[in-house]
């Protein structure tokens, strides 16, 4: 009895440490969102990257759902890859990409600073896990660190403005579709789910940049299209095969703490693509951050 508990444990901790690592290499790839999108919007409209990514996502999702035949989601899977899609193929693209035409890459962290508490919250509600209390200080002290981190580095929050709303409105939606996407992704598998969701979207954000091409026709750099090209193919499709399978394989509310070293890694991109200031506050920052991440997730593996 003894034998199979410790096997038991030995597992359940192999199963943890992977849904980490699959974690971290979506937080990877979402780590470029902002800056490739701060690069963007320097030639195309933010209506069209954000409605643009999403159709060719979906296109490629389509085509891939097809050649492998997989079978239709039932109707109550239809609904909730509705919320997946209004979260993270609506509402996160678009309200960042307004945002980020006003903010730096840099202000714009505080997005994925705020992301892993709120979609720990969700995870909890809607998931129902129970994270101990000492999870809970860990994950908040992780989320203060990594909004100080970002507001300092990046000229902070002064006041409240509309750019800022649009990006606290973008982490709520996230939240609640990586939540949901999480937990589909147990049902249809990691890459179904974001395929489906992308489809699901598709005549909505296909509408969307028709709209933006009418109001105003883009014109980018080949530096700025291939951001674009970035945004739609890892960012949109690719990012989320890796970071559903993470949240899939759980527990979500501490998969969902590797999130807090996004910002460290954005701001580190920002300062090298972007030439945005670096200075010492962002390193003393940036290991404070990635400390509590560490502490957060390892407190429910002991």
């Amino acid at each position: 009895m003894l034998i199979q508990s410790s096997a038991t444990a030995k597992k359940s901790s192999a199963l943890s440490h992977s849904g980490l690592w699959w974690g971290l290499l979506g937080v990877t790839a979402f780590s470029f969102t902002i800056v490739f999108t701060k690069v963007a919007t320097g030639g195309l409209s933010p209506l069209f990257i954000g409605a643009g990514r999403a159709v060719v996502a979906a296109a490629i999702a389509a085509t891939a759902l097809a050649l492998t035949r997989q079978a239709l989601p039932s109707a109550r899977q239809w609904i909730r890859l509705v919320v997946v899609a209004a979260g993270v193929v609506a509402g996160f693209p678009l309200l960042t990409s307004y945002a980020l035409t006003v903010v730096p890459a840099s202000h714009g962290a505080i997005v994925v600073a705020l992301l892993p508490a709120a979609t720990a919250v969700c995870a909890v509600l809607r998931g129902h896990e129970r994270p101990p209390a000492a999870f809970w200080v860990m994950a908040a002290a992780g989320a203060l660190a990594a909004v100080v981190f970002a507001m300092v580095h990046g000229s902070g929050l002064g006041h409240l403005s509309w750019p800022d709303l649009l990006l606290f409105g973008a982490v709520l939606a996230a939240a609640v579709g990586y939540a949901e996407g999480g937990l589909l992704a147990r049902e249809l598998g990691a890459w179904q789910t974001v395929s489906w969701a992308l489809v699901v979207a598709a005549p909505v954000m296909l509408a969307l940049t028709g709209l933006a091409i009418v109001q105003q026709p883009p014109h980018a750099t080949p530096v700025q299209w291939a951001a674009f090209g970035y945004l739609a193919v890892v960012s949109m499709y690719l990012g989320f095969f890796a970071w559903y399978r993470g949240l899939a394989i759980g527990p979500m509310t501490q998969v969902s703490q590797v999130q807090l070293v996004q910002p460290v890694m954005t701001i580190g991109w920002a300062s090298l693509l972007l030439h945005e200031r670096l200075t010492w506050s962002t390193v003393l920052g940036g290991t404070v951050v990635i400390a509590c991440a560490a502490l957060a997730v390892r407190i429910r593996l002991r």
